[in-house]
């Protein structure tokens, strides 16, 4: 079926089944990445409103991740790595390197900026995602802030293993913050196993294979596809003949329109206007320090769409 999107055919014991939507191909300046969220057919899960995936990338030199300062506004930031290290440095003077098993989360509320970078000590190895979380209306202004958790909870469950990133799953609470419900999850399928999950019936979830071969209601997961079931589903069965290992994320159905434009989550254009202009004369995103080269500039406001356009 040459569509822009698949859905499966048949629904699984647990509820509704899931809809595929292929990735994008995309640069993030030199590094190669596949972008499942925004797409034209879907533009968030839950609260979550972004995900791109990079690597696995092996490297002897230079430095793969390497983003300028850029500001942001109406969103967390969150940094999940399979391998690999990415040193964070923000206008709050926070500095921090997430490794395999932490996470990075950064809040940006009214605005903050930040760099990202392979550190001058690495593994020669990146491969990772990285999501934004849309801000409410109730919590989108909110302070600046940024967390760096080291080691995120690990559940051990028949059949593979369980790591919460962000919010909860079965008995698994992330410490991260987080301003609405939602699950930011890796799963682990053991070689030859099936991993069962509760899953909360008033999400949606988002699923992205991130290595091996997947199976849910005996389907096989394109790992080049965002596949998203709808609120109703109580649980998943994960299986998988070789190993694999997937990303699940999901929340209630985001009730708000947002405004998606480069680095900026808002409400309307003129938020973002002002955010641009802000930006361009070093105004609210202070500044980071210790970044070797020049921040980035905001590219030229043509038009925004409505409602939430592509970032």
């Amino acid at each position: 079926m040459n569509q822009s999107y698949v859905a499966a055919e048949e629904p699984g014991e647990h509820g509704p089944t899931f809809t595929s939507y292929p990735n994008r191909d995309t640069l993030l300046g030199h590094l190669p990445i596949r972008r499942a969220l925004p797409l034209r057919q879907r533009r968030t899960v839950g609260p979550w409103c972004f995900l791109d995936r990079f690597g696995p990338h092996a490297f002897s030199a230079g430095k793969p991740m390497d983003v300028p300062p850029h500001p942001h506004i109406g969103l967390q930031t969150v940094s999940w790595l399979l391998e690999g290290e990415v040193l964070h440095t923000d206008s709050l003077g926070c500095e921090a390197t997430v490794r395999p098993g932490g996470v990075n989360v950064m809040t940006a509320g009214r605005g903050i900026s930040h760099a990202e970078q392979t550190p001058t000590h690495h593994s020669g190895n990146l491969n990772g995602v990285q999501l934004w979380i849309a801000l409410p209306d109730a919590h989108r202004d909110v302070e600046p802030s940024f967390a760096g958790i080291a080691e995120t909870p690990l559940c051990e469950l028949p059949g593979g293993l369980l790591r919460v990133f962000a919010g909860a799953l079965a008995v698994v609470r992330s410490p991260a913050p987080h301003f609405s419900p939602l699950v930011g999850a890796d799963v682990q399928v053991h070689p030859g196993a099936t991993v069962e999950i509760a899953l909360d019936p008033t999400f949606e979830h988002g699923l992205l294979v991130l290595d091996g071969e997947c199976l849910l209601d005996s389907q096989r997961l394109d790992s080049r596809a965002l596949h998203v079931t709808a609120p109703g589903r109580s649980g998943a069965a994960f299986a998988s003949p070789s190993g694999a290992r997937l990303l699940l994320i999901g929340g209630p159905p985001f009730a708000e329109q947002i405004l998606m434009w480069w680095n900026f989550v808002a409400r309307t254009p003129e938020e973002i206007a002002a955010a641009r202009a802000d930006w361009e004369t070093g105004r609210r995103f202070g500044e980071v320090r210790g970044y070797p080269k020049p921040r980035l500039a905001a590219p030229e406001l043509v038009r925004v769409a409505r409602p939430n356009p592509l970032s």
